[in-house]
């Protein structure tokens, strides 16, 4: 067949990492996008009961939900569903370029 050094191998090395492209980012960006809804909104509950509670504002008494939870929930929940996704892909970004110039 052929000198044994001088054989290709079956699989050549790709130039592209796997881990490059837009893929990481989106998956990234999508988990924390749900994350950042969710998370967001119930910190802007709980604002909303300290905030009720120092204007002495009486919470429903069949729930315990404080007055005007359903703004503070929205504000929150988009705060979050921006900051958090936009934080995170920016960090994983800035991680990835110092490793990239170290090597």
């Amino acid at each position: 067949m052929g000198d044994p050094s001088t054989r290709q191998p079956a699989n050549p090395p790709t130039s592209s990492d796997p881990n490059d492209g837009i893929w990481p980012y989106l998956g990234v960006g999508c988990i924390t996008f749900v994350s950042g809804l969710f998370g967001g909104g119930m910190i802007a509950v709980l604002v909303a009961k300290i905030v009720g509670a120092s204007q002495g504002c009486t919470p429903d008494a069949e729930t315990g939900a404080p007055c005007n939870w359903f703004n503070y929930a929205v504000v929150g929940a988009l705060a979050g569903m921006v900051l958090f996704p936009t934080t995170a892909v920016l960090l994983l970004r800035r991680s990835r370029m110092k490793h990239r110039n170290r090597v």
